[in-house]
């Protein structure tokens, strides 16, 4: 439970730093096209950050089970690939790193068929 409310507000607090980096430090020196790629990496990974916090108190309220546990741990590993590609790929241009965003979303995807899932099951 700790451990995920934890992750998730770390995640929440790199989301608005990265949004104010990319709004002030990035302005002018990266195209439009890779200030909206920053910007949608940080938006999935405020969502997700919000995801991981719910999580981490589902855990804290009910009997946790894997279903809960993979679920959070998908979306961590689902901001690292999708949001993290889509940050490396706005400042460095090198567009094959767009390859391991998809890679992010299925995580993020089967993060949420999960908690579905754990919610079906449990609540």
């Amino acid at each position: 439970m700790k451990t995920f409310i934890i992750i998730g507000a770390i995640n929440a607090f790199l989301s608005v730093a990265l949004g104010a980096f990319g709004a002030h430090a990035l302005e002018g020196k990266i195209s439009q096209k890779y200030i909206d790629t920053w910007n949608t990496g940080v938006l999935y990974q405020m969502f997700h950050a919000i995801g991981i916090i719910i999580v981490g108190v589902l855990m804290g309220n009910v009997t946790p089970t894997s279903l809960l546990s993979w679920s959070g741990w998908l979306m961590l590993i689902g901001i690292i690939l999708f949001s993290g590609s889509l940050y490396v790929l706005s400042i460095s241009g090198v567009k094959i790193l767009g390859a391991i965003t998809p890679l992010g979303g299925v995580c993020f995807l089967v993060a949420w068929v999960l908690l579905i899932v754990f919610a079906a099951k449990t609540l």
